[in-house]
């Protein structure tokens, strides 16, 4: 399987680029092959221009894509799989990867028709969000914050854009948690087992 993963997270040390590196060692054991657009190590441009803007808000297709998102969305079309890993700020995702989307789910390509009554997005067969969280599952569920982002990421960011499709919460992840540190294989282990059955 051919597989695109999104990763943000502005630190090279940290829970979220370990939760990477084994996730991709887990799709080299079962031999997937992967691309990677880590965010921050790109300084993608996270921030609309007005040109961007009225090509959305006009729904313009004779208006020019930028050329990094042309190369981000030719990323998901040679791709059967995308994969978003990130920490999870504010119960959502960085700002660098909520621009991502802004820039990147285009019209005509991601939401509305082209010309030949079409969108230019393939349909992907799988859609995986790994998120790394200080909280615990059990506080995401008593507060909704959960189901929130289930509906966001599940339901309105990858909606018919992939086939199935899944959130997996890594919990318990703050450096004030005790308990941190026994999460942390175990968590590993899951990221690692998730790529090699992907």
């Amino acid at each position: 399987m051919r597989v695109f993963i999104v990763y943000a997270h502005p630190s090279e040390d940290s829970f979220t680029r370990q939760v990477r590196d084994r996730f991709i060692a887990g799709l080299e054991s079962a031999g997937h092959s992967y691309t990677l657009s880590d965010l921050y190590q790109m300084n993608f441009r996270s921030d609309m221009d007005e040109a961007e803007y009225r090509r959305e808000a006009y729904y313009r297709l004779d208006a020019p894509v930028p050329e990094d998102v042309v190369r981000e969305q030719e990323k998901i079309n040679s791709s059967d799989a995308i994969v978003f890993i990130y920490p999870v700020f504010w119960s959502d995702v960085p700002a660098k990867l909520k621009g991502w989307f802004d820039r990147v789910w285009t019209y005509g390509f991601a939401y509305g028709l082209q010309k030949d009554g079409r969108r230019a997005m393939k349909q992907l067969e799988k859609g995986l969000v790994i998120c790394s969280a200080g909280n615990t599952l059990d506080y995401f569920r008593r507060t909704g914050i959960l189901e929130s982002m289930e509906k966001v990421m599940l339901g309105d960011r990858l909606f018919d854009r992939v086939k199935t499709k899944e959130l997996v919460i890594l919990e318990a992840t703050s450096r004030e948690l005790p308990g941190r540190e026994a999460n942390w294989d175990q968590h590993l282990d899951r990221v690692f087992s998730l790529a090699v059955n992907l």
